[in-house]
């Protein structure tokens, strides 16, 4: 029971960079998301109704921090290479920029 309450517990919430999430997503993501695109699954993009319509769980900084954390299809899990602060900041600047609409 310990065990389950433990891993139920959510991690603090850390102070969101938003220089730093552009640069984690600039240094690991724009290769195939420039722009908010998808150069592999084109319809599948960063754009707000993409997310909303192809997100696992919705288009959430949660839901964005899932699929960075462990990859889907294609796309390479970057847990194993970006700290949780990286991962959650680039997490926001997708969602704050799929808000705001990318620069294409």
């Amino acid at each position: 029971v310990s065990a389950a309450v433990a891993a139920s517990a959510a991690a603090p919430a850390l102070a969101y960079d938003a220089a730093a999430g552009e640069g984690i997503f600039n240094a690991n993501c724009a290769a195939c998301h420039a722009g908010g695109q998808n150069v592999i699954m084109p319809d599948k993009t960063l754009e707000k109704e993409a997310l909303e319509a192809y997100l696992a769980g919705g288009r959430n900084v949660n839901a964005v921090i899932t699929q960075v954390t462990n990859g889907k299809n294609a796309m390479p899990a970057f847990g194993g290479r970006l700290d949780e602060g990286d991962i959650q900041n680039v997490a926001q600047y997708v969602i704050d920029t799929s808000e705001a609409g990318w620069d294409e």
